[in-house]
Formats: C-alpha cells, structure tokens, sequence
C-alpha cells in the first residue's frame, strides 16, 4: 500500500470568479493519483478560494453551472464594488503607502467565502471519474491574473491519535468573533506543539464545535479587524439591513422609494433563498415554507456557516514556523451571534494521522 503523498499545485483562474478542476491538473502531475489513493485532503492557501465538501457537490451533481449559479446568490448578498469597511484602504493602518496601491477591494470575496461555506481545507473519497472544484471568487485583480496555490495529500487509511477539548473567551457582546491564532490564547502554538509530539508527519486537525454549543461558527479567513469587527459583525447582526444598505441588485429599486427600502431588502432576501433552493433541488419543500420563519432568525437560515474547520497537517509544510499547511493571512475564527455561557466555549480538537 502506498504511503501518504504530497503534491503541490499552481492554479492561475481566468476571471475573477473561476472554477478550477484540481482532479485535472492532479491527473496531469501525477499519473496513477485516483488509482493509488482511496482518499485525498485538499488545502487552499487563500481566503477568498476554497473548496466545498464533497457531499455537498454531489447534491450539485458536480455540475459547473449548477455550482455557479448557488455561489451567484451569495455574491448578491455581497456584491463586488459596495462601501465595505475592509476596503476603505486609508483606514487600514497595517497596510503601507506602497501595499494600498496594489491591495484589493474584495471585502465581498472574504465575505462571499464565509457565508457560502467554503472551506481551507476538504477531505474528499477519490473518483476519477468526477471532478474536485477549487473554487476562486477573487482571481483577478485589475488586470492582473492571481497565481494561486493549493496542496494535496492522497492516503488510504487514517487513524485518530489523540482528541482534546479547550475552552476560548469571548467577550460579553453577543456579537463577536475570536482569533483562534491570537498568541494570547497559546491555541495555535498548543496544536502545534502536539502534532509534532504526536508524531503525526501527514495528517489532519479537526477543530469544532463542542456538543451544545449554539449561536456560534467556524470558519478560516482573513482575521482583519474592519472586516471581521465591522463589514462580518454587520451582517451578523441584521443581514437584511445590510443587503439593503450594501445591495445594488435589488429586484425593485428601493432608491425610488426611500422608505421601503428594508421591505424590498425583505422581498429580495427571499428571493436570494429560492435560489439557494433552486440550485439544491429542494424548491417546494418544507424549507420553502419556513421562508416566514427565516426572517425571524436570518443568520442560521441563509449562512451555510459551519461548526467545524480543518488543518492539513505537512512535515514540509513550508508556510509557516509550524506543522500546519496555511496561507499568510489564513486564521481559524470563530464568531458567535449570541452570547456564550460564562464568556467561554468549548471546542474538540481531533488529531488524525495519514496511513
């Protein structure tokens, strides 16, 4: 049986929202990949690209068009070209003179990612016969095309090493969001420090949710403060005010009837979901007829925002001071729209080991 391997692929998108077939280019680099290995995890070094789950594509029937269409809706949601904090350049005090030049506005891209479900990192079961999508909602900026990385790791077999549950502060607003890579919590360095303890050479770190734990996500992107305190922690708190406010593709222009711009926000909003429905082939179901209900309690309904994240796990992961494969600006975060009880929330930590 063959041992874990690694291959790193150099993705160049046509336009600023492209989907790529990594199964192509592994095919092409790799003779044999689909043959030799039962499975494969895959990481995307960005936070404005990523993949989504496997069983998820396969309600899409893995159909380029179809997955086009359900990303389309949540960049209404978000679209390219509002008055997003993160792109308001002059306030952003880490950048220097001559980065703002060249930095791109893509708080949609950051925010599209998030709310979409798209991960860093997916573990897939190989078939050759049907394609794994890496997903680029920020491919292009101006006229320049993005050089893109992701790695892969084929394995057959994989075993669970070693499981732990930690406990994160949150702050006493309801609406928050953490930086599981902040140092002052000593998380991400304590990860770090059991892979290699652990032995584990390839393999993976599963962070999420502990059971009970509700009113709260995870996700991998970009921890910049007016993105996930402001633009993020906007949405959060009412996403129908902020489509109206961000929104420019309204099926009705509320600017031609200022007052009811929140009540057009409200009808477009439901337009978005049956969509989203549309793509999945679930129109007419009972999720249809909690339309209602969803306005009550938007951010559970319309996020596909998830309780659990991945980490590739490399001995050559390159990146980094550390074990875990990750691009410059990529951070597990997790964000909550309620309070947590006692200010803290636990998560699980699994450690997994490539065979």
């Amino acid at each position: 049986m063959s041992p874990p391997a690694e291959i790193s692929l150099e993705l160049r998108p046509q336009a600023r929202f492209d989907v790529i077939d990594v199964g192509r280019h592994l095919a092409t680099r790799f003779d044999g990949f689909f043959r030799r290995y039962r499975k494969a995890v895959y990481c995307s070094h960005h936070t404005t690209a990523g993949y989504l789950e496997q069983s998820f594509c396969a309600r899409l029937n893995h159909d380029r068009e179809s997955l086009g269409r359900f990303m389309g809706t949540f960049q209404k949601i978000f679209p390219p070209g509002a008055e997003y904090q993160h792109d308001q350049l002059h306030l952003r005090s880490e950048l220097s003179e001559a980065q703002r030049l060249v930095e791109p506005r893509n708080g949609d891209s950051h925010l599209t990612f998030i709310g979409s479900g798209l991960r860093s990192c997916v573990t897939y079961v190989n078939r050759s016969d049907t394609p794994v999508y890496f997903i680029d909602l920020d491919g292009v900026n101006g006229r320049a095309r993005r050089v893109r990385h992701t790695t892969v790791i084929g394995f057959n077999r994989e075993e669970v090493v070693e499981r732990v549950r930690v406990e994160v502060p949150t702050s006493v607003h309801p609406i928050d969001s953490v930086n599981l890579k902040d140092p002052r919590f000593g998380l991400y360095e304590e990860v770090a420090h059991l892979v290699r303890k652990l032995g584990i050479e390839r393999g993976r770190v599963d962070i999420a949710l502990a059971p009970g734990e509700g009113n709260a996500a995870l996700t991998v992107n970009e921890y910049e403060t007016l993105l996930m305190r402001h633009d993020f922690a906007e949405v959060l708190r009412d996403p129908v005010r902020f489509m109206a406010e961000k929104g420019r593709n309204m099926l009705l222009d509320p600017r031609s009837i200022p007052g009811k711009t929140l009540n057009y926000a409200k009808y477009d909003f439901v337009q978005v979901l049956n969509e989203v429905m549309d793509a999945l082939g679930i129109a007419g179901s009972g999720l249809e007829r909690a339309v209602d209900k969803f306005l009550a309690f938007p951010v559970a309904r319309i996020m596909r925002m998830k309780r659990s994240v991945s980490l590739m796990v490399s001995e050559d992961a390159g990146q980094g001071p550390g074990p875990i494969v990750e691009g410059v600006y990529q951070s597990p975060i997790l964000v909550q729209w309620r309070n947590a009880r006692s200010q803290r929330r636990q998560l699980d930590i699994t450690f997994t080991r490539f065979l």
